[in-house]
């Protein structure tokens, strides 16, 4: 396959199909759609009168539990390409499709076991708090927030024209006011709420999207009588590939390196996300934040689960709905070429094939609460970086009161979301699918590699932090773009300049070997203080010792 993960996930964003090529989902959705309104705008009520300071506003005064905020980060990370681009993937390819859940699952140990304690211990609102504590804080903000504004740039800009075309689907009005709605609705939640009400989104869209696939693989798997092994032969049977489904696939054999290197940055991107690494934060206590990520890992595992069943059950079900295929005149039809909306739609009509135009509703809605959500968090992220990173530590120097960069969070959040708008708007008919892989890509080459260095690793100074967190992130920028994901496919050159799209595997390797180089030869006068202050790091790491409002020793 020529397509990268990413590209295929994202395609389920923007597939053509209408969801009334079904010809019954749009009142139900419809009616979804509002309830879900009304019930988070209900939310940002309650939520607003409890935000009054900026930790409020940006953590939700540390108040979240371990298995709300794993509920949250869930919600957060589950995305429509997930649900239908897995799905989808599986129904294409079979057992292939599988192992990109599994590339984005295997991110969580990583979160676990390197990050999530000692993110709660030594930050207080984003990860930058961490690379700070014993380095510069004016390079190290500037370097957290390049990285996470374009890392939030990319994700927005995807996640708006997806919302995009799925209110244009649900509702069959212009693009341009959808994507309007979707920037409005994530500034109400934001802009009033802050992290309560963007937590309490995310949870409620995270309960839907398990609720509903749970019910969708529940009915898949009454067909054949609760037996998967009845609903994989039959899954082999009818597909055109036949038991060729059950193996892992051409495409990691035939580009194996491109194959590693979107395994790695998947794997240590989600360490480097800047909205993810946010929400442990949230919560009261290291053994909090450990909770939360078993809490995600489970739910995450559970979600990518279903959809292997979902897929499966769309090869075996599917096939016996003509009515979903575009068929030739004697009525025969290819089930990989013929999907009415393509083959990332394979869910979506399988719902309905199962459940009725009632279930098909329901996913309908949940598919947009889940980008709404998504948006939502990316804001918050995005306003940190500029109000606390940029506005408070490096322009104030750290003497702007509490007010003033509350004052500048919620101008951030206005502005982030008129630039989400237009940039929704100017995308529209743009090749986007590769922002998210590069987004991750920046995540693993620039941040994951500061993050870790800075708390773990002695030698690490701010010269080596900052020069090889550049490194990684101009590195995996200028890739991509010379690959053939741009270079080709957006730009229109013949060939491309890089031999595959995913730079991970030698930017991530290239980031880590920069800050350990530049930070061994730094002979600078703040280098050996910064050293020795390893020792207090790394006991208010351990222990949270030293953090205002700790609870744990």
């Amino acid at each position: 396959m020529k397509k990268t993960l990413i590209s295929t996930l994202l395609l389920s964003l923007f597939a053509q199909p209408a969801f009334a090529g079904t010809g019954q989902a749009n009142t139900s959705a419809i009616v979804m759609f509002l309830l879900f309104i009304a019930g988070t705008m209900v939310i940002t009520w309650w939520a607003a009168r409890k935000t009054q300071t900026t930790s409020d506003f940006y953590t939700a005064g540390g108040g979240i539990t371990g298995f709300q905020n794993g509920l949250a980060i869930a919600g957060d990370y589950i995305s429509a390409a997930s649900f239908l681009g897995i799905a989808g993937l599986v129904y294409v390819s079979g057992f292939y499709g599988i192992i990109y859940a599994i590339g984005f699952l295997f991110g969580w140990p990583v979160v676990m076991f390197l990050i999530a304690e000692r993110l709660r211990n030594l930050g207080r609102f984003n990860f930058a708090d961490v690379t700070a504590f014993r380095l510069g804080q004016t390079q190290m903000r500037i370097l957290a927030s390049s990285a996470s504004l374009l890392i939030i740039a990319l994700y927005l800009i995807a996640q708006m024209v997806g919302a995009g075309k799925l209110i244009v689907l649900l509702f069959g009005i212009e693009y341009k006011f959808s994507v309007v709605i979707i920037g409005v609705l994530m500034m109400i939640y934001v802009f009033f709420g802050g992290m309560t009400a963007t937590t309490w989104v995310q949870i409620i869209k995270a309960v839907l999207m398990l609720t509903g696939g749970t019910l969708l693989a529940g009915l898949v798997l009454y067909q054949f009588g609760f037996n998967a092994d009845t609903m994989l032969a039959e899954a082999v049977r009818v597909h055109p590939n036949g038991v060729e489904i059950m193996a892992p696939g051409t495409a990691v054999s035939e580009h194996p390196l491109n194959a590693l290197s979107l395994g790695i940055a998947l794997a240590f991107g989600t360490a480097g996300l800047p909205h993810i690494l946010m929400r442990f934060f949230t919560v009261s206590s290291a053994q909090e934040a450990r909770k939360s990520v078993i809490w995600a890992s489970s739910f995450i595992g559970y979600f990518y689960l279903l959809t292997f069943i979902i897929g499966f059950g769309a090869i075996a079900l599917l096939v016996r709905h003509p009515e979903y295929f575009t068929t030739a005149a004697d009525g025969s039809f290819n089930m990989l070429t013929d999907l009415i909306g393509g083959t990332n739609m394979a869910a979506v009509h399988l719902s309905n094939a199962v459940g009725g135009s009632l279930l098909l509703g329901f996913l309908a809605a949940v598919t947009f609460a889940t980008i709404v959500a998504v948006v939502a968090g990316l804001a918050l992220a995005g306003a940190a970086a500029i109000a606390h990173d940029l506005y408070a530590n490096v322009i104030a120097r750290g003497r702007s009161t509490e007010a003033q960069e509350m004052r500048i969070s919620k101008i951030s959040i206005l502005v982030l979301g008129v630039l989400a708008i237009l940039l929704g708007i100017v995308f529209e008919h743009q090749n986007v699918a590769f922002m998210v892989g590069l987004a991750f890509a920046i995540a693993a080459s620039a941040n994951f590699p500061v993050l870790v260095l800075s708390v773990s690793w002695r030698g690490c100074t701010t010269r080596g932090a900052t020069i090889g967190g550049f490194v990684g992130l101009l590195f995996a920028t200028v890739w991509v773009v010379l690959s053939k994901t741009v270079w080709v496919d957006v730009f229109g050159n013949v060939d491309p300049i890089t031999p595959f799209p995913n730079p991970g595997i030698f930017s991530i390797p290239l980031a880590f070997l920069s800050i350990w180089f530049f930070s061994i030869t730094d002979k600078g006068a703040n280098a050996q203080n910064e050293r020795d202050a390893f020792d207090a790091l790394t006991v208010r790491s351990q222990t949270g010792i030293g953090r205002s409002g700790a609870t744990e020793h």
